[in-house]
């Protein structure tokens, strides 16, 4: 990873953005802050290669725009998307555009600087991306027929309960399927387990 790296944070809150920069900067990161997606993307021609990390919900552009217009631009830098606890299925989207992981908040300083650093790494090596895609696919066909359909319900953002509904199952079956995925994809977390399942090409139901 080169030591030029930059973290561009794209927020529309003041306080958010001083914050991320703060954390950020403690940890020896580079770091840029945009007050907008529009001020993000108008200085795309000069701006140094690294990773974004942008709120989902901004005024005007949001963050799922903002990732179409990057792709548009065909600048390719990993996007970590900030969410609200509600936004699971905003994060699906924006993953879907191409955005590298998600952070829910309140987030944990030590979870954030360790997905911006895994996102600049992977920005940095192809080669990397190319691995972790082939080990996670392995992952994921060890899943029964039951374990995919219930991944397939929480890709989409649906709780363990609708879930059950869908499938005709109990609510504790679920929670015996989430259980074994998230062993079987040693995923640690819901957004952990969504990512990995993304980055696989799993469809929503």
């Amino acid at each position: 990873m080169s030591n030029e790296a930059t973290v561009h944070v794209v927020d529309d809150d003041l306080a958010v953005r001083q914050s991320l920069s703060f954390l950020l900067a403690s940890d020896g990161l580079s770091v840029r802050l945009h007050e907008s997606a529009s001020a993000f993307l108008d200085s795309l021609r000069d701006a140094p290669a690294g990773c974004v990390v942008t709120d989902v919900r901004m005024p005007g552009i949001d963050g799922i725009e903002l990732l179409r217009r990057m792709k548009a631009k065909g600048w390719s830098a990993p996007v970590i998307v900030i969410t609200g606890h509600a936004d699971v299925p905003l994060a699906v989207e924006a993953m879907k555009e191409g955005a590298v992981d998600f952070v829910e908040k309140p987030f944990d300083d030590e979870r954030l600087i360790a997905t911006v650093r895994a996102a600049l790494e992977r920005g940095a090596s192809a080669a990397h991306r190319d691995a972790e895609t082939a080990e996670l696919k392995a992952r994921l066909a060890t899943l029964s027929e039951r374990e995919g359909q219930v991944l397939e319900g929480l890709v989409a953002g649906k709780a363990n309960k609708v879930i059950a509904q869908d499938l005709e199952i109990s609510h504790r079956t679920v929670e015996i399927y989430r259980a074994n995925l998230m062993t079987k994809m040693k995923a640690g977390s819901l957004s952990e387990l969504v990512r990995m399942a993304l980055v696989c090409g799993v469809a929503t139901r």
